[in-house]
């Protein structure tokens, strides 16, 4: 909730801004504000991906997804992500939230995500993300359907696959026990 009023904000703004296509790349401009940094001075690692939420909203507003999203009943949920930093966004610090979809496969949506400064990639996320409707996940058919297959050369890259394997926890109508 702690971004709800910038996230009604860049749902607006996006309607505004040029189209694109969902396998196209988006571009966000943000500034670092006070709430955003941390005893440290710097962008707390936790915002970066609130702040990549924006931009994947971004993505799919400028696109049509979102509305066609919206007229399913279909919900976005992020099932696993990584994150790498390599520089420290500061306080008052113009940066881009750069975008786009890097594949797909029968568990997920695969996005990569990067905050950049002056030309420079502060830090870089994948994020598997789900498409949830009522009844449970949406299908890949339903998916592509809804909003055109993917590109024939966009391509996961096979560490996403391993990732991807190697971090999930059991489905939710498995026991996932805790026991330290």
């Amino acid at each position: 909730m702690h971004l709800i009023f910038r996230t009604m904000l860049q749902l607006l703004l996006s309607r505004r801004r040029p189209a694109l296509g969902i396998w196209d790349s988006s571009s966000v401009t943000l500034r670092v504000l006070p709430t955003d940094i941390d005893i440290a001075m710097h962008m707390n690692n936790g915002m970066y991906f609130s702040v990549f939420d924006l931009g994947r909203f971004d993505l799919m507003v400028r696109s049509g997804v979102w509305a066609q999203m919206r007229r399913r009943r279909w919900s976005p949920v992020a099932a696993g992500e990584t994150i790498s930093f390599r520089k420290s966004l500061q306080l008052g610090q113009l940066y881009a939230i750069e975008t786009r979809i890097i594949g797909l496969d029968e568990r997920a949506i695969y996005f990569e995500q990067r905050a950049v400064a002056d030309g420079e990639i502060y830090a870089r996320a994948f994020i598997a993300t789900r498409l949830v409707s009522g009844s449970g996940p949406v299908s890949n058919e339903e998916i592509i359907t809804a909003f055109g297959a993917p590109p024939e050369d966009l391509v996961l890259p096979e560490w996403i696959h391993e990732w991807r394997l190697n971090n999930a926890l059991p489905s939710t109508r498995r026991p996932a026990p805790h026991s330290w």
